[in-house]
């Protein structure tokens, strides 16, 4: 058996978010045929390490140099000698740039560089930042190619970042469809037990002000009908939402159980998936909730309008205001056939255009071809 890869991965944040929860999927696809070495620029930020298969191989670098800070010589020269060792380096979003900017400081030597952007956070949700664009227009020719999951990023690689079609790739987050098809596990998230005669909204973000899950908490406030949220995911904004779920008389309708590993154990106990963010591009929960036969109700972010079916467009409402996402909810709440109508053709398109079978078949092929190594990973 040929020696496996040696992968790199230079994450801005190895907390479990949808970036985070690809990678780990594809590590796991991969198996034994490659090893791995995961970079989290922020430190301690490591929750999505819970995810990967106990077969798999891999270590949490103790011994890396900063990804972020001043731009320096000396800094890239470290970087890039870090990323030596390693057959394939993938770096992910703007926490992680200065790994492509390494290999172009230093590219002689180095591994091929393959970049990822999924969205943007807080500081670039209302507009990206020109520094940043103009960074990333410099730093990108490196890479050997720019991996982005939706529409909307594929337009602003080409038209802000300035790079040629054919190093821009869009390969649409997928997951194993199938494995939302069964039931959900009635004790699969803690302090929650389903009461048939209300109405789950559920949703699935790290707890940041990006999400505004505060807003989803005052949507919520004003509906009528009987119902429970649950918001499944971790981050600093907990007390905020509980505090904003308090001030709107509900907190003994709110759940935070916290990060919840296999989604597709509870998913489905969900009768409403909500979309709160001001920032996405292709958010995994989405696809996740529609594999599970659920309705979309949210805000128009990145390729939502895009991704669910023609039925569930309706209730994706305008950005900003928690009277809109009110008013996107409150059919949903009041009419079971209506949830089960739009779940349906939601599901139908999930399985039909979102499996995860393509997706990891396309990274594999790319990252074998970045390597010149066909059929390393089985693509």
């Amino acid at each position: 058996m040929a020696q496996p890869v040696h992968i790199l991965h230079l994450h801005s944040s190895f907390d479990l978010g949808g970036k985070e929860a690809r990678a780990v999927r594809l590590m796991n696809a991969w198996g034994d045929r490659a090893r791995h070495t995961v970079v989290s620029g922020v430190p301690g930020a490591l929750g999505a390490r819970a995810a990967i298969g106990k077969r798999v191989k891999y270590e949490i670098a103790q011994d890396s140099p900063p990804l972020t800070g001043k731009p320096s010589v000396a800094r890239y020269e470290a970087i890039a000698r870090f990323m030596r060792r390693f057959d394939l380096v993938l770096t992910y979003n703007w926490g992680a740039i200065d790994g492509v900017m390494a290999k172009r400081a230093f590219g002689k030597g180095l591994p091929p560089v393959v970049h990822h952007e999924d969205g943007f956070n807080e500081d670039e949700a209302k507009g990206l930042k020109l520094e940043r664009n103009l960074y990333r227009r410099v730093a990108l020719p490196a890479a050997h190619a720019l991996i982005v999951p939706s529409r909307t990023l594929e337009r602003i690689a080409l038209r802000t970042w300035k790079q040629p079609e054919e190093r821009v790739r869009r390969i649409e987050n997928g997951i194993d469809t199938h494995l939302y098809a069964g039931k959900p596990d009635p004790k699969a998230i803690p302090g929650f037990v389903r009461n048939e005669r209300e109405v789950v909204i559920g949703a699935l973000a790290r707890l940041t002000p990006v999400k505004d899950l505060s807003l989803l908490v005052r949507a919520c406030g004003g509906l009528s009908g009987r119902f429970r949220l649950v918001i499944v995911g971790e981050g600093p904004e907990r007390d905020l939402i509980l505090q904003s779920a308090a001030a709107m008389g509900i907190a003994d309708r709110v759940v935070l159980p916290g990060f919840l590993r296999e989604p597709h154990r509870y998913v489905g106990l969900f009768d409403i998936l909500a979309v709160s963010s001001r920032s996405e591009q292709f958010p995994i929960s989405v696809v996740e909730a529609m594999a599970a036969g659920l309705p979309i109700a949210g805000h128009p972010v990145g390729d939502v309008p895009l991704m669910v079916a023609a039925d569930n467009l309706p209730f994706i409402t305008e950005y900003p205001g928690e009277v809109r996402l009110r008013d996107a909810l409150q059919p949903l709440v009041l009419d079971a056939d209506l949830r089960a109508r739009v779940g349906a053709a939601n599901r139908a398109k999930a399985r039909a255009e979102f499996d995860e079978a393509v997706m990891i078949g396309r990274y594999a092929q790319l990252y074998e071809q970045a390597m010149g190594r066909p059929g390393a990973l089985g693509g």
